[in-house]
């Protein structure tokens, strides 16, 4: 890691703590015969009713939008071009935590557009750096769910990336929350000093 690179990491862990939440709800994306579909809750554990969101919509580029269809347990859309697709919603909670959710599926842009994102350091790679608003950051610690059960943590190497090889076939989701340090949104009228960031970076592995 050269100077310029390490020093862009440190003005960004400066103002974001990043952490691993234990059994915490998150947003995911997955196929749906042709569509897009979003699920809330755990992998293997979804939500039988989504929670109550604000502003949830398909992220694309240049600000486009895409119809939204919205039902019970999830919302869906239909993917515009082949590339990645990405998804966000905010809850404002009760208990005074204001949470953005951002969702990924696929790994072939090794790119960010979501304020906190996985983002393989290569096309279809198996090695991830996390973004948040454009710079890269260390993650302390991403979770890995599967479609089969399977689960681990992993661990940040030297340069803040976190890799590991995926063996089995199925839906991989990867998912890490940050909380932003010293920072405060007031949204609505109310104001909020807990502002978390929920992320998920979503993929397949064909049998």
């Amino acid at each position: 890691m050269n100077f310029r690179t390490a020093r862009r990491l440190a003005a960004c862990a400066a103002s974001l703590l990043v952490a691993g939440a234990a059994h915490a709800d998150y947003l995911w994306l997955q196929p749906d015969g042709g569509r897009a579909r979003v699920q809330a809750g755990e992998l293997g554990k979804p939500l039988a009713q989504l929670p109550a969101l604000d502003d949830a919509r398909p992220v694309l580029p240049e600000g486009k939008t895409l119809p939204l269809e919205t039902a019970a347990d999830h919302y869906a859309f239909q993917p515009q071009g082949p590339g990645d697709q990405r998804f966000t919603a905010v809850r404002a909670g009760a208990d005074g935590v204001l949470t953005y959710f951002q969702a990924r599926y696929g790994r072939a842009e090794a790119k960010a557009l979501n304020d906190l994102e996985l983002v393989p350091t290569e096309p279809n790679g198996n090695r991830f750096q996390l973004y948040f608003k454009g710079r890269p950051v260390a993650a302390s610690q991403v979770n890995v769910q599967t479609s089969e059960g399977w689960r681990r943590t992993l661990a940040p190497a030297a340069d803040g990336t976190v890799g590991f090889t995926p063996w089995m076939p199925g839906l991989y989701v990867l998912e890490v929350t940050a909380r932003v340090n010293n920072g405060s949104v007031t949204r609505e009228g109310k104001k909020y000093d807990d502002v978390r960031h929920t992320a998920t970076l979503a993929f397949e592995v064909q049998r």
